[in-house]
This record gives structure tokens, sequence and C-alpha cells, in this order.
């Protein structure tokens, strides 16, 4: 499961056009594995979200490009953080994911979560509903989809999905790991407990004791031994040989996608000894591992690899 794990949440890089995407996309991924990543991950969005960006920015399918990643790389998984259940029927998801571990040979990692983004929901026609609806429909599809992964036949007549004797062939070519995004302590901790091999959580650093003592509890009220489950914390940062250049770099990016200045008074900024330093503060709360993004930078050459560099030693303590 994911201890470190290297996220790609934006495609809009200076000069870089179509031709040229998907080549820089790899670039990161093949620096992730190179440098000590176990995991490379991206976001499921058809839309850029509000902090990273405009709507209108490049978007790519997150399935289609995990493929293609994985005929670039050889060791990391391979995971969306997260999909959203809303998008795809939960028989479609288990058929998608199985192929990804099939063409990546044994790689592919289930991330899944019960969408929250209803600019993309209205625009794209997926429907949306409310907020139990969509922790319904998650439940729901992971049912299905846990059941097809295992080499079981669901049949399941629900509120939201209905699949008879519903057959997932060829197998996957091991198990694929199930990992549930989001840090709400009543029903995705208890989804996590229930269902799941890790749990990603975003939330302030000070609230991470709390979601461990949560996830704890549902763990034994359910039965579920707490020690098989990973916990990793979602950060993003922008990391550069020196602190001046990881602030310059920031804010050059911020001047072409000014919505990334929401990131500032979180993003882990400076050197590679500023972030490590913080990221200690991190796993010591508990957790883990991380998964990280950068979003101002990791286009640049070099940046993924001193961020891996710079956080496997951490991790593999």
């Amino acid at each position: 499961m994911t201890r470190l794990g290297y996220q790609i949440p934006n495609f809009t890089y200076p000069d870089t056009g179509s031709d040229r995407l998907f080549e820089a996309i790899a670039a990161q991924a093949v620096e992730a594995e190179s440098s000590g990543f176990d995991t490379v991950l991206l976001m499921d969005h058809f839309y850029q979200l509000p902090m990273l960006g405009d709507p209108t920015n490049e978007m790519l399918e997150c399935y289609t490009v995990l493929a293609a990643l994985a005929q670039r790389t050889s060791r990391v998984r391979l995971s969306s953080l997260v999909t959203g259940n809303t998008y795809r029927n939960p028989t479609l998801l288990a058929k998608t994911v199985t192929a990804l571990d099939i063409v990546s040979g044994g790689r592919a990692q289930l991330g899944i979560g019960a969408g929250w983004y209803e600019l993309e929901h209205a625009s794209l026609g997926f429907e949306f509903g409310t907020f139990t609806d969509r922790f319904e429909r998650l439940e729901e599809a992971l049912q299905i989809i846990l059941p097809m992964l295992r080499g079981e036949r669901p049949t399941v007549d629900g509120s939201w999905y209905s699949v008879r004797d519903a057959v997932n062939s060829p197998a996957p070519v091991g198990r694929i790991p199930v990992m549930i995004g989001g840090g709400g302590e009543r029903k995705t901790l208890r989804m996590v407990a229930q269902y799941a091999d890790e749990s990603n959580i975003i939330c302030g650093l000070d609230e991470i004791p709390r979601k461990l003592a949560a996830l704890a509890e549902h763990c034994e009220r359910l039965g579920r031994d707490r020690s098989e489950i990973t916990v990793s914390y979602q950060t993003s940062a922008c990391i550069a040989p020196t602190h001046e250049q990881a602030v310059a770099e920031m804010d050059a990016t911020i001047e072409r996608i000014p919505q990334l200045g929401a990131r500032r008074a979180t993003a882990i900024v400076g050197s590679p000894e500023e972030v490590a330093a913080v990221y200690e503060q991190i796993l010591a709360t508990g957790v883990d591992g991380v998964t990280v993004n950068l979003p101002c930078n990791g286009h640049i050459e070099g940046r993924v690899a001193l961020l891996g560099e710079t956080l496997a030693p951490l991790i593999a303590r």
C-alpha cells in the first residue's frame, strides 16, 4: 500500500501543447519511480478543480493515462486519488481497474471516494444528488466492485445499482488493494474500516490524531484489526535546491495560474532540508505515509526526483 505516493494533479504546463503533454506527465512518473516513490496517482476529474486552476484547464481521463504510464514504469503502483464513484457504473469500474492491473503486471490500486465536485457533475451530466445519496451510492458500489475484484459473482438489487451474477474475467493478476479517500469521521472512516486496505485523509495536521482515533474506534466496533489498514496523508509541496528557488518557482506558476495562490498557505515550500523537517512532523503524528503533489513545479525536470530523494529516507525509518 501507499507509503510514499506521488500525485499528478494538473496538466497545464508552460509551452506544452497536447502533442507533448503525455511526455511531460510520463517524465514525472519515471522520476517518481526512480527516486523512491512507491505509488503514482492521478486525480479522477474531467474539469480542473477550483483550487488548482480554471475548469477549462487541461484535464485528462485518469485511467487512460494510468494505463499508458504502466508502459513507462515497472515498479510503482498506479492509482487514482481518488475515483469519483458517481462517474462510472461499478461493474465498469471493476473491469477498468482489472484491465489496469493486467496491463501493468499487477500494479493497479483502486482509489475511490463518494464524489464532490458539483460543477463537473452539472456540466457533464453526471447525477450529483445529496451528500447522503453519494455516500449511499459509494457503499452500494463497493458491495459490487470488491466481490468482482476478488473473483466472486455478486448479485445486488439495490437502491442505486442492480447487477446479477456479475462476472469479471479475466481476473486481476493479484489482489488489488483498495484506498478510500476522505476524512469524514462518521461515514468515510467507517467505510474504510469495513471495506478498505488504505485510508487517504486530507485535514489539518492537528486533526490527524482525532482521525486516527475515529478509525480505530470503527475498527474495534466492526472487529477489524486496525493494523491491517494503511493511513496516508495528502499534501502539496514545492521543493527546489534552495528556498529562494522554490519560492520563485511557486510565484512564477501562480502568475500563470492565479488559482494556485490558494495553495500558498498550506503547501510545504523550501529546500530539501526545510521540506524534510515538515514531513518528519507529519510522520510523527502516527500516519503510515504521505501522498504528495507538486502543482507548481512538478513539470520542471528533476523536481520530482529531488522530492523522492528527500522523503524516501524518512519513510524507510
